[in-house]
């Protein structure tokens, strides 16, 4: 109900307001800031252009304007994508006077409008070593009568992390379908208190604390041993998905990680207000997930401050940035002593929650989908770390010219897609209808990352082989483990069953 009646508000304002070409522009495909020479390493349908000294490659869709362009430094996976993942060349926007080229459409559509998925969820109930509670749902189709998965199953999981307001949005829902019909588990993941998860502790996550993640994926790996683990964020959601990915590192257990519509410089996006519908939208709806628990919540915060909050920000600090409640001295979740110096708190969160702290240290590939149109992230130039894609061969940036947040309508949504094959190797060749572009893009990227590294692996046992070294049994411990680090992967240093005790129930 609430998904409709923020629908119906955002239409019925935008109709009114008519903000022109800021959201319904019909032009062409707007400038990147990015120019273009011909390579002769390119393939024929991208051109390629190097920026500066740094050696990062921008590289655009052949055409009469770049509908896609994916931003990089130059490597042999880089090269390995151009030519194997053809989807991205393959983007076309909508064109004309629809509702779908406006990104502003696009992304209230996605966010708030229904979808009646075939897929069920069997959600297990993860309980932490704090005694808190998070949820992990598994997809299943409906027709499928056997809940539980086998763990002798090869097949590959894809861990989906939503928004961080724990929004189910349509985007996921439709992420889950296309993933099991190509042979991938989904398995959402839902923080405390989010998305009906029981919150049995005082505290919340913060931002950008990975440490409920870390043992979520512990657990699947201890659950599933044998499948490949990936990972997708969407949103707001890839904050806590970056900060996992680079306080692990080598040891993250995942093959590869694709965030939809990204938000990097987070602290900025707090501080810079939305434009107001979204940012009351959003608001509006956090309080309303927090009313819940308002009564358990004034033990360590003040509610009366938390639910006049009228931004984003002020939900923020209201949250995790206070430290004393009707004089006594308990402290925050952040752990945060009590100050006089509100910013010097705020900042100080940051300094432990933004995403990019530990950017340096991830290991796999990473891909961003993004388009020059969200109304959500903002200003292309100013939250786009550009010279992180351009630096660091770990990181992909797929720039599209339209799509909005999380949207990427293209003109032939609801006919007949190619197929993509899943991510261990084998290509179904039957034709997938109904599947998006972006979705189609980042099963294609995991395809093609298994398949180069895998190709990489073959190549040192046979060198290692004609060294007389051997190398026979390292393929199969391989087989079973992240491929983005040649290093032994520590064990988990904890008692499983000492950690775990998970509960099953039949949702949706």
């Amino acid at each position: 109900m609430l998904g409709w009646l923020l629908a119906v508000c955002a239409v019925v304002l935008v109709i009114l307001v008519w903000p022109g070409n800021t959201y319904f522009g019909t032009d062409s495909q707007p400038d990147l800031g990015m120019s273009q020479q011909p390579s002769r390493s390119a393939a024929e349908r991208w051109r390629v252009s190097d920026r500066g000294t740094d050696g990062g490659r921008v590289v655009s869709s052949d055409g009469g304007t770049a509908a896609v362009r994916l931003v990089c430094k130059p490597s042999a996976l880089a090269n390995y994508l151009l030519q194997h993942c053809r989807t991205f060349s393959e983007y076309s926007p909508c064109v004309g006077w629809t509702w779908r080229t406006s990104g502003f459409l696009q992304s209230v559509y996605e966010a708030c409008w229904p979808y009646d998925s075939p897929v069920q969820f069997v959600r297990d109930n993860l309980q932490l070593s704090d005694d808190g509670l998070v949820a992990l749902d598994w997809a299943v189709p409906s027709y499928q009568k056997r809940r539980r998965t086998s763990s002798h199953s090869t097949s590959p999981v894809l861990l989906i992390i939503p928004n961080s307001f724990g929004k189910i949005t349509r985007n996921v829902l439709k992420l889950c379908e296309a993933a099991l019909s190509l042979g991938y588990l989904p398995a959402v993941f839902n923080r405390r208190s989010h998305n009906g998860t029981p919150l049995t502790t005082l505290k919340l996550q913060q931002f950008g604390d990975p440490g409920d993640l870390r043992e979520a994926v512990r657990y699947i790996r201890y659950r599933q041993p044998a499948g490949r683990l990936y990972a997708v964020s969407e949103s707001t959601g890839s904050g806590l998905l970056l900060s996992y990915l680079g306080e692990c590192g080598s040891s993250s257990y995942v093959t590869a990680a694709v965030c939809l519509s990204p938000v990097f410089r987070c602290q900025s996006w707090f501080e810079n207000r939305l434009c107001w519908p979204i940012q009351w939208a959003l608001v509006l709806y956090q309080k309303m997930c927090l009313s819940r628990y308002r009564t358990v919540l004034g033990q360590t915060v003040h509610t009366d401050t938390l639910f006049s909050c009228g931004s984003l920000r002020g939900l923020e600090e209201a949250l995790f940035c206070q430290t004393a409640h009707k004089g006594t001295a308990l402290v925050a979740a952040t752990g945060t002593s009590s100050s006089n110096n509100s910013s010097g708190v705020w900042d100080a969160y940051w300094e432990r929650n933004e995403p990019l702290r530990d950017v340096d240290e991830v290991a796999i590939p990473v891909l961003s989908v993004c388009a020059h149109d969200d109304p959500i992230r903002g200003d292309t130039q100013s939250t786009l770390p550009l010279e992180l894609f351009e630096t660091n061969p770990h990181f992909f940036l797929l720039l599209t010219g339209r799509g909005g947040h999380c949207g990427f309508s293209t003109q032939c949504d609801g006919s007949s897609a190619g197929a993509v094959g899943p991510a261990t190797g084998v290509s179904s060749g039957i034709g997938r209808s109904g599947i998006s572009w972006s979705h189609r893009a980042l099963l294609e990227f995991f395809r093609a990352t298994t398949d180069f590294f895998a190709a990489e692996e073959r190549a040192k046992q046979l060198a290692a082989r004609r060294r007389g070294l051997g190398g026979g049994s390292g393929g199969r411990v391989f087989r079973h483990r992240s491929v983005s680090t040649c290093k032994r992967v520590p064990a988990c240093s904890h008692n499983i069953h000492a950690i775990y005790n998970w509960q099953r129930s039949y949702t949706r």
